[in-house]
């Protein structure tokens, strides 16, 4: 439904027919690890998140998932290899 209370006209899954189903009746701003995230959105002079009402939960314990300004970090491939096991790897291909 459209959101009627911080983002009026716009998509909101929280929105319902008795208003906005959200703790506190209506969606937090975004935090400034959110700027630059393509799922926010400006509104007036305030910046909301589309995807999630409270961003500085998801900002709590690390990088937020939805984050699309955000790179992850790269996993190192394992160091201690059995060099019986990856001569037969290489030899089957």
């Amino acid at each position: 439904m459209l959101c009627t209370t911080t983002r009026p006209g716009q998509e909101c899954a929280l929105m319902g027919k008795d208003g906005c189903g959200f703790n506190g009746g209506t969606c937090h701003p975004a935090v400034e690890p959110c700027l630059g995230c393509d799922h926010s959105v400006t509104v007036g002079d305030m910046v909301y998140c589309k995807s999630y009402p409270d961003p500085a939960v998801k900002w709590r314990y690390g990088n937020c998932n939805f984050a699309t300004h955000v790179k992850g970090e790269a996993k190192e491939a394992p160091k201690n290899l059995n060099p019986i096991k990856a001569s037969k790897r290489a030899h089957a291909r």
